[in-house]
């Protein structure tokens, strides 16, 4: 194989459909889109999910759930992570620096998922109810 015989796989090419270049292209005059209407018009034709004055689908859906625009600021992070972290004292800072939770997050909470046998000692950081427990378990502490 070389450079010059790399060719884009069959069928993934075709030409641009050139519209109102005269008779004989087939797409003269209207350019394909008949004569005079809604659908003829530049911008024209029915706004997005207009059903035709059918009660739209969005419409005849219920409403439903609700995303906290404060969600991207909460993170967790498992017992296991910190058992792999292997840091004595953890902060927001500490599990930033190692990739543990984004840039953004402001609240972190230790869930109780995976198992825990180095002594730990969170500052700053919240923990579940079995976390907490197993954290202390194992020797550490949460403040």
């Amino acid at each position: 194989m070389e450079l010059n015989g790399i060719k884009p796989a069959e069928g993934a090419k075709h030409a641009k459909r050139r519209v109102g270049r005269g008779i004989g292209s087939g797409l003269g005059k209207t350019a394909g889109r008949g004569h005079k209407g809604q659908k003829s018009r530049s911008g024209g034709g029915p706004a997005v999910g207009f059903e035709g004055g059918q009660m739209p689908m969005h419409r005849r859906l219920p409403k439903r759930g609700f995303k906290s625009h404060l969600l991207k600021f909460n993170a967790e992070v498992t017992l296991t992570s910190l058992e792999v972290l292997g840091a004595a004292d953890v902060d927001l800072l500490t599990l930033k620096q190692a990739g543990l939770v984004g840039q953004l997050a402001k609240v972190v909470k230790v869930i109780n998922t995976g198992a825990i046998t180095k002594a730990v000692k969170l500052m700053g950081i919240g923990a579940t109810a079995g976390a907490k427990v197993a954290i202390e378990a194992a020797g550490g502490s949460v403040a």
